[in-house]
């Protein structure tokens, strides 16, 4: 079995920096030392807080895991084999919590109580490790609480933060400046599409065009080269320049992707939110008889909210995400154009839309096609800055229809 960076994808300078210090933790272990005695921590590879920065697709929670791993490994090398890379990779181990933003930000409860748990004692006398992915989604609150652990850190506690970069909008000065920073790439389409055809057995051919339409996500290029719904999502984003004629014709694009994004996101959330339904009802004692039934169903009443409270802020997330998916797609068609306008030695990214970016460009002069780009990314950010996704979508269409 391959190690536990095997993962990593075109991250050679961060698995060499994180193989260093899995082996300084070791030692510690070994020697029975806290994570913050200086003596015990001899070369400094070690240390108690650690940032994961670099563009999506690029691994930061791939790379947090497979840290948290090595951790925790019995041989302290990551080895892939033992229980303690095993369990921690499968998301079971009593020392590892993952913290995954469900909705639209981390509030100060759960990290308070997360906090709270990780100054326990580690139970296989290894570390308690904390992977927060999407940290940049901590509200100012929670950002606080998890700074007080991170200036006070437990002996044997370490904190593993994801986050796009280490710009203040993302993540706080002080957190950041009491954390090691490993800075990540975007992975060459090269080396995506090697890991589709030798790891999971994708087709050459499909591998090499999901790794470049994925702009080096390798989330992305799996899920496009595994899922025929995928390509014909992305293929209904790609339709919309041409679909751009008039203003009525804006509107009616910018109605489709959103639908499109909100039935993507239902369908990705709907069997969870059934299951979690289900689960709860049956631990207050849905269908029960006798005595006390029913007031124990008027007591559930204000759980069962919460829980429509937590989905629904789900949802909106996993719709968020979906949108976000399907602009980068458009981004990556006008960049095409621009690219072709400009005669950049590039390769496009949407090959099987060369012909169509070629014949905008002989259109459009650089300056028109560099403002549809920029009308593209300008929405992504006001999405991001929580404008409603409709509004932020209508008027990116009718940019686009403009020039």
């Amino acid at each position: 079995m391959p190690d536990v960076f095997a993962d990593l994808v075109g991250q050679d300078e961060a698995t060499v920096t994180l193989r260093r210090a899995a082996a300084s933790a070791a030692e510690v272990v070994r020697v029975g030392a806290a994570i913050t005695d200086p003596a015990a921590v001899t070369n400094s590879a070690m240390t108690h807080a650690w940032i994961f920065t670099g563009p999506p697709g690029s691994g930061r929670s791939v790379a947090a895991r497979a840290f948290a791993a090595a951790l925790q490994c019995e041989r302290g090398t990551g080895c892939g084999d033992c229980a303690g890379c095993h369990t921690t990779l499968a998301g079971t181990n009593a020392d590892v919590r993952f913290v995954v933003p469900e909705g639209l930000s981390i509030g100060v409860g759960e990290m308070r109580a997360l906090v709270l748990r990780s100054a326990s004692t580690p139970s296989g006398g290894r570390w308690q490790v904390v992977v927060i992915e999407d940290a940049d989604r901590l509200t100012e609150a929670a950002g606080n609480a998890l700074l007080k652990a991170i200036e006070e850190p437990p002996p044997r506690t370490v904190f593993l933060l994801c986050t796009p970069s280490t710009h203040p909008d993302d993540v706080s000065v002080t957190i950041r400046s009491r954390c090691r920073v490993v800075p990540l790439r975007q992975p060459a389409a090269e080396a995506v599409a090697a890991v589709l055809a030798e790891r999971d057995g994708v087709a050459p051919d499909l591998a090499t065009w999901a790794a470049a339409a994925s702009q080096g996500h390798v989330g992305r290029a799996r899920r496009l080269a595994r899922d025929p719904e995928a390509r014909k999502r992305r293929d209904a984003v790609l339709a919309v320049p041409r679909r751009l004629t008039g203003v009525g014709a804006c509107f009616d694009a910018a109605a489709t992707l959103i639908d499109s994004a909100e039935a993507e996101a239902e369908a990705a959330v709907a069997e969870s939110d059934a299951s979690e339904r289900a689960a709860l009802q049956t631990a207050l004692g849905a269908g029960g008889t006798g005595k006390g039934a029913a007031g124990a169903a008027r007591g559930s009443a204000g759980q069962l909210k919460d829980l429509e409270r937590r989905q629904k802020s789900r949802a909106t997330r996993a719709q968020r995400d979906a949108l976000d998916r399907a602009l980068v797609d458009l981004a990556g068609f006008y960049r095409d154009v621009l690219a072709v306008t400009l005669g950049a030695p590039v390769a496009p990214v949407h090959t099987d839309t060369a012909p169509l970016a070629s014949a905008a460009a002989a259109k459009w002069a650089p300056e028109a096609a560099l403002r549809r780009l920029e009308a593209v990314l300008a929405c992504r950010t006001a999405i991001d800055t929580n404008v409603k996704p409709r509004i932020a979508v209508e008027a990116m269409m009718l940019a686009l229809w403009r020039g």
